[in-house]
């Protein structure tokens, strides 16, 4: 339907309709039935920092959007945090949130008619799921991403919530005082706003500029911020103008549009999630993309910031170096963006480019020309094998040498791994297998940031590595490897690793390989046996139906 005719079908109907006296309840006046109607789907939560600061931009969008002539109605959406959860049964609801998110916004946009939506977004799925209730309700829509958390600071370093994470293993190593470890504990989220360097949220969030979904230079603005507030006002204003326009998330959103967001993931050191994401997004948009088009961009894509978890910098050094804009400007003319794709504000991104610097500032050094690149291919490899016959995703940057060959230790759950790790058990040149933590087995495939960033603070991310059908943290780096399918609980190779097996992991090769002989496989698999599910009841229960491999992005639907 084409401009207000969506809300005015509710809201007037074929003759008069008794549906306007709840509207009159609401406020609305009768000049009101001619305004769109704009959801803005908040998720405003005070169980996170992420999401805690989130009021006072849906207020700002509020405002924007009865200025500009439209009616703006607010609806909830829940949030689970990646941090809080993290290396506990919560955090097998974290991927599920996805789905529950993209629900809400699906099931409030279309049961009440709205015809336009505005999601704004804090912890890590807030962004996936946001987007892909967008692309299914394809009503004229703009992400607005709450904004990163400022750095935190402890004897002249900079910290994340990683920071936290990796001390633990660091001080159960009798590696760091307990001064410096409360002091990092105390330290390391000193403000609202989602964490702090290229992890999951901010992968996401930057990715969606690129995407064309959101505002340029809006996804690595400090939460607590003037300008946050005034880029969701920004937001709403540019949505009811696309509105009136009737551009559509699907108008958008398309395969060369996700190679754009992709380049940027690459070009940035972003996060082994968003490749978990945008296989979700090309599939509720239905856009063909399968994980070999992510080795595709790897190759093409070089890695020309210098962010955390593997580098220096923090979110906010991006956005004060010139942010997403800056990158994308560089990715375009050196061929390697479409500028041609439409974006919310109803330009080109050539278009929207076109006042963005040639050339990073020679000031700063977050940001590198391409020439300079600090990588010459991207960080997110997609590994093939017999260990991972449907593929694997591995970060190999940061790493002296991505290949390592070693002796499996096998473990069926997170805490068992970190026993081992905590008490010594874990020795160079060992390879964990962690499994029956894929999207059924899980269920919810749980990330896996204790067990690595304690390895990463005893000291062993460069000789360890570790094997999981889970996921990883944003915050994560070392030689892992995740996303394993077929998934232990669905009888893959992994399910049939065994203690001392030999295992290698080359991300030059893109192989990762069970050195066990096809007969040997055989027998133990002829053996093996599906474990009961975790759960038959509940979100868990109902997820480990549906989902589907971790290489189809997990989704239910």
């Amino acid at each position: 339907m084409p401009f207000n005719e969506r809300s005015k079908h509710i809201t007037q109907g074929v003759a008069r309709s008794p549906n306007r006296a709840m509207y009159y309840a609401l406020g609305y006046e009768k000049a009101d039935f001619d305004k769109p109607m704009i959801g803005i789907a908040n998720g405003h939560s005070t169980i996170t920092p992420c999401n805690a600061g989130l009021q006072p931009l849906a207020d700002a969008a509020v405002a924007a959007i009865r200025e500009a002539g439209a009616n703006p109605q607010i609806f909830g959406t829940p949030t689970i945090s990646d941090g809080m959860s993290m290396g506990t049964e919560g955090m097998k609801y974290s991927l599920i949130s996805r789905e529950v998110i993209a629900d809400c916004v699906e099931t409030c946009v279309q049961g009440q008619w709205m015809d336009g939506v505005l999601v704004i977004g804090g912890c890590d799925k807030n962004m996936p799921g946001g987007m892909i209730g967008i692309i299914r309700a394809d009503v004229p829509a703009i992400y607005v991403y709450g904004g990163t958390i400022k750095p935190g600071h402890w004897k002249g370093q900079d910290l994340s919530i990683v920071s936290a994470f990796e001390a633990v293993g660091a001080f159960m190593a009798g590696q760091m005082s307990e001064e410096d470890f409360d002091g990092i504990e105390r330290h390391a989220c000193p403000t609202t706003g989602s964490c702090g360097g290229m992890y999951t949220a901010n992968t996401m969030s930057s990715s969606f500029e690129a995407l064309g979904m959101s505002l340029l230079y809006s996804s690595n603005m400090a939460n607590p911020d003037q300008e946050k507030i005034d880029s969701a006002a920004q937001s709403a204003r540019v949505l009811v103008e696309a509105v009136k326009k009737n551009i559509k998330p699907r108008d958008i959103i398309t395969r060369r549009s996700i190679e754009n967001a992709v380049a940027l993931i690459m070009a940035t050191g972003g996060s082994t999630n968003a490749v978990l994401h945008y296989l979700a997004i090309a599939h509720a948009a239905e856009v063909e993309w399968t994980l070999d088009d992510f080795e595709r961009m790897r190759r093409k894509v070089p890695v020309i910031c210098d962010l955390k978890p593997s580098g220096k910098y923090m979110a906010v050094d991006l956005h004060q170096a010139g942010g997403v804009p800056q990158v994308l400007k560089i990715l375009l003319n050196a061929g390697l963006l479409h500028g041609n794709c439409l974006t919310i504000t109803g330009q080109t991104m050539a278009e929207e480019l076109a006042g963005v610097p040639d050339a990073p500032r020679a000031d700063q050094d977050v940001i590198c020309p391409i020439e300079k690149a600090l990588y010459a291919e991207g960080h997110l490899a997609i590994l093939k094998g017999n260990l991972a016959e449907a593929g694997a995703v591995a970060k190999i940057t940061g790493l002296k040498s991505p290949v390592i060959t070693g002796p499996a230790r096998v473990f069926d759950d997170e805490q068992s791994a970190m026993d081992a790790i905590l008490s010594d058990r874990i020795k160079p040149g060992d390879i964990l297998v962690l499994r029956y933590l894929g999207p059924k087995g899980g269920p919810g495939m749980p990330e896996m940031l204790s067990p690595t960033s304690a390895i990463i603070g005893r000291g062993l991310g460069e000789s360890v590595g570790l094997i999981t059908d889970g996921r990883f943290s944003g915050g994560t780096w070392g030689m892992v490897v995740g996303h394993v399918a077929p998934e232990a609980y669905e009888g893959g190779t992994i399910a049939l690793v065994q203690e001392g097996d030999i295992i290698t992991i080359d991300a030059h090769k893109l192989s990762l390989q069970l050195e066990v002989d096809d007969e040997e496989l055989a027998r133990r698999r002829a053996t093996w046996r599906q474990p009961a599910p975790r759960y038959t009841r509940g979100v868990l229960a109902k997820f480990a139906q549906l989902a589907k491999p971790a290489n189809e992005g997990a989704v239910t639907g």
